[in-house]
């Protein structure tokens, strides 16, 4: 079941761009691997906001953030989790404009270097002023946000689905262009399916990743995405008959086709498979070297 990704989006960097009439969009000019187009920060509601994902602490886009909340009083900054091209732009949005920041939790405390080599990197020094949990509300003038833990990506990812509009805001555990690199210790394979099986149990209408543009029909999106996990689950067992029993062996066959600039992040998600398959009970490992249980 291929994912039906949507990869054709030109972004006016710096500017705020109407989604709705009750969401605005600025893209930060941070380009990459692992951000696509950039970081796209929402800001949801009227005279009264709250901005999701602030973004990278870039002066340019710190400036561009303060241009597109001229004459709004921001009332909450939302962050769906700690990697670097999410949440440090929080720090001088807050010393501006006085609201407060509102997350799960900082960074993870699994978080090794690998981290840092694969995506973005952790902010590690984010601390939200008000820590949120799964279920909890966050209301504001014009704008009702459910909190939806969705761990996987990283421990502390959490989701926020504004009521008024049935949309989800995703962060990076569902991205419209591409897959979510899960990345061990602080990201879990387990938890990241799980959660995608609690998104497939939700009413959301639309979906709206910080990397790319809005998911419009979740269901058959969510579906996808969750057997292309399985899909990759079952090539790590067919790579384990086939001989093929170490991670760099198993990256250089099943991603033969995906840039090898991408491989050290794949390699990522497949030890998160094979932690997964370990904890199951169906595969086992003497160092490098993995083997069926």
């Amino acid at each position: 079941m291929a994912i039906p990704f949507v990869r054709e989006f030109e972004p006016r960097y710096g500017e705020l761009v109407g989604v709705t009439p009750l969401i605005g969009r600025v893209v930060a000019n941070n380009p990459g691997p692992f951000t696509f187009k950039g970081t796209g920060v929402y800001i949801v509601g009227g005279k009264d906001v709250a901005v999701i994902d602030p973004g990278p602490d870039l002066p340019e886009h710190v400036e561009a953030l303060k241009r597109a909340l001229a004459g709004k009083r921001v009332s909450h900054i939302l962050v769906t989790h700690c990697h670097s091209d999410h949440s440090p732009a929080a720090k001088p949005l807050k010393q501006w404009s006085g609201a407060k920041t509102y997350a799960f939790g900082p960074h993870g405390a699994g978080r090794d270097d690998s981290d840092a080599k694969v995506e973005a990197g952790g902010d590690m020094d984010f601390m939200p002023d008000v820590r949120v949990k799964d279920g909890e509300t966050i209301s504001g003038n014009g704008f009702t946000f459910e909190c939806v833990h969705t761990p996987g990506h990283t421990s502390n990812h959490m989701c926020y689905a504004l009521k008024e509009e049935k949309a989800l805001f995703t962060g990076d555990h569902i991205m419209g262009w591409s897959t979510t690199v899960v990345t061990p210790p602080d990201g879990d394979m387990a938890q990241y399916m799980a959660s995608v099986k609690k998104l497939q149990a939700r009413g959301d209408q639309t979906l709206y990743p910080t990397h790319g543009v809005p998911v419009g029909d979740p269901k058959p999106f969510l579906a996808a995405y969750l057997e292309h996990r399985y899909e990759r689950e079952r090539q790590v067992l067919q790579s384990i008959r086939d001989g093929r029993d170490t991670i760099a062996a198993m990256v250089a066959h099943m991603y033969v086709d995906v840039d090898k600039k991408l491989h050290p992040a794949a390699s990522r998600s497949v030890l998160a498979h094979l932690i997964q398959l370990e904890n199951q009970g169906r595969v086992k490992h003497v160092g490098a070297h993995y083997s069926l249980a």
